[in-house]
């Protein structure tokens, strides 16, 4: 059988307690284990949110990164479903057989199956995004937001796995406000039922993910203040990035002319959406005024998006401090990629005639606004440049950050494979060697717990990424890309000194790129034979 030494190891030397799984143990060892709280965003771009250099009003999420920390090199999978695979299993999706999605092996346990036996109580608020029901996954209670195409009256919405009505259009639903509303009625029930009994909180929002679809009030918030355009707001956000010590180095140019497969033509889109629609990013200033003024307008409604998601965290943080849930718990938040430039319609069509941000209407951010919400970073959700799979990483833990901490910065890789074994071992568990009766791999990923503590970069292995074409793999500060297309080329870039991508090297480190493929490459074959079972020692 498999032997998982990692997180054991990493507890002792924090001096922390471990829980064998079993039942035996988990009464006795309940009491004084943080509650865990995951916040996801949907399609967020890198800096959005104010605390990383944006304009858009975030002051929760910005509250939660001064009292706890800021990772500047933290990453996703680029696309939605292989990132909460990731998240919630502690192994990249190819090894659980989620990208492509299709049924994870048994071995592969979510956070809540392995954290029940310790005691947990665990609660999903969201969007779900995974194979099987998600009471199936070891969580408690369930508000499962499966319709991605409505905002205002999701037609496939479910209370603990079962199918809700669709919400009439003159009820005042709003997705972003559901979700939140659900998830204080959980943490009300469970301070009522299970009072001192610690808990995981899925708070998976779909903001800002499209339809770009907001309350008229937040739309409000940033009626004009978008008409400056994309270029002048990315170098704001460029500045603030240096200032505030995210990211240094040279702003990345455009690339307009990845455009993903499945997005609409740029006549289809100036026919059926709006005159002033785009596909391609272009100069603001050579924009006609009627493309300047639908392209600022849906700015605002994206912007309108974050606003009212932070708002919605807020009062859930302020439901944690009711309760007395709040000083103990360790939050993460995070986005699953970055900015989309996708472009399509679904759900129940787009008017031309309705308000835009309205129910009736379906616009996505496009190619423009999404590289500036990923300034300073090249490209989009989907791909495997720094726009599509760099993430925001807020944490704060107050047992596990020094007050002299708070506030900071954390400069160390990571991934989201990292963050299953930080709270288990957080919460004391040693992941098993096996689940329903079958081996599992060595996990990827490594606890975050000892970089919270310091500033340090610890040993890891690399960093690999892989969807629909588009890899990538980060070893220390080199990373290798490719696009999509089969003639596309390696490129070969040095993060440390070349973050925003801008120098290619490959030519002139061909040594160091071949390694690197060659590296990607073992981990590929790897992790296929963990996904079908076989052994997976490189």
């Amino acid at each position: 059988m498999r032997k998982t030494v990692t997180a054991r190891l990493g507890a002792l030397a924090l001096g922390l307690p471990m829980l064998a799984i079993g039942p035996a143990s988990a009464a006795a060892e309940a009491a004084g284990k943080p509650n865990l709280v995951i916040i996801v965003a949907d399609d967020m771009g890198f800096s959005d949110l104010g605390c990383y250099g944006g304009e858009i009003r975030t002051p929760n999420l910005d509250a939660l990164a001064a009292q706890g920390l800021r990772f500047t090199q933290f990453y996703n999978t680029g696309r939605c479903w292989p990132s909460r695979a990731a998240l919630l299993t502690g192994y990249y999706a190819q090894q659980v057989n989620r990208d492509p999605p299709r049924r994870r092996p048994k071995w592969a346990a979510l956070l809540p199956e392995l954290l029940k036996p310790a005691g947990y109580r665990a609660y999903h608020s969201g969007k779900w995004h995974l194979d099987g029901k998600v009471l199936a996954g070891g969580f408690d209670a369930s508000y499962h937001v499966e319709d991605p195409d409505r905002y205002f009256s999701p037609d496939d919405h479910r209370l603990n796995d079962k199918i809700l009505p669709q919400p009439c259009p003159d009820e005042g639903y709003y997705t972003t406000t559901a979700i939140a509303d659900r998830a204080i009625e959980q943490l009300v029930d469970h301070e009522k039922e299970h009072c001192g009994e610690p808990f995981l909180l899925y708070l998976a929002f779909t903001s800002p993910h499209f339809p770009l679809q907001a309350l008229p009030e937040d739309i409000e918030r940033y009626q004009d203040r978008y008409k400056e355009g994309w270029d002048a707001i990315r170098r704001e956000r460029w500045r603030r990035l240096r200032e505030m010590g995210i990211v240094s180095g040279v702003l990345s140019a455009a690339d307009p002319e990845v455009v993903p497969d499945h997005s609409l033509s740029a006549e289809d889109l100036a026919a059926r959406v709006d005159p002033g629609e785009m596909l391609h990013v272009e100069p603001w200033d050579e924009l006609t005024d009627e493309q300047k003024a639908f392209q600022a307008g849906k700015m605002a409604v994206h912007a309108a998006m974050v606003d009212r998601m932070d708002r919605e965290i807020g009062r859930v943080l302020d439901q944690l401090k009711a309760m007395g849930a709040f000083d103990d718990a360790l939050i993460v938040f995070m986005s699953d990629n970055g900015a989309s430039s996708e472009q399509i319609i679904r759900g129940d069509g787009h008017d031309p005639k309705a308000a835009l941000g309205s129910a009736r209407t379906f616009v996505g951010l496009g190619q423009g606004w999404a590289t500036a919400a990923n300034t300073p970073f090249r490209l989009y959700k989907i791909w495997s440049h720094e726009g599509g799979v760099a993430t925001p990483l807020i944490v704060r833990w107050p047992a596990g950050i020094r007050d002299r901490d708070r506030g900071g910065l954390r400069r160390a890789p990571g991934h989201l494979v990292d963050l299953a074994p930080t709270l288990l071992e957080a919460a004391g568990v040693t992941p098993p060697d096996s689940f329903n009766g079958e081996d599992r791999p060595p996990p990827p990923g490594r606890s975050l717990l000892p970089v919270l503590r310091d500033d340090i970069v610890p040993d890891r292995p690399p960093i690999f990424f892989k969807h629909q074409g588009r890899r990538a793999l980060r070893d220390g500060d080199w990373k290798i890309v490719r696009k999509e297309k089969p003639e596309a080329l390696w490129e070969l870039y040095d993060l440390a000194h070349d973050r925003t991508e801008t120098r290619n090297l490959a030519a002139e480190r061909p040594e160091k790129l071949k390694a690197l493929v060659k590296t990607w490459t073992r981990l590929d074959r790897r992790f296929l034979r963990d996904r079908d079972g076989s052994d997976s020692k490189p």
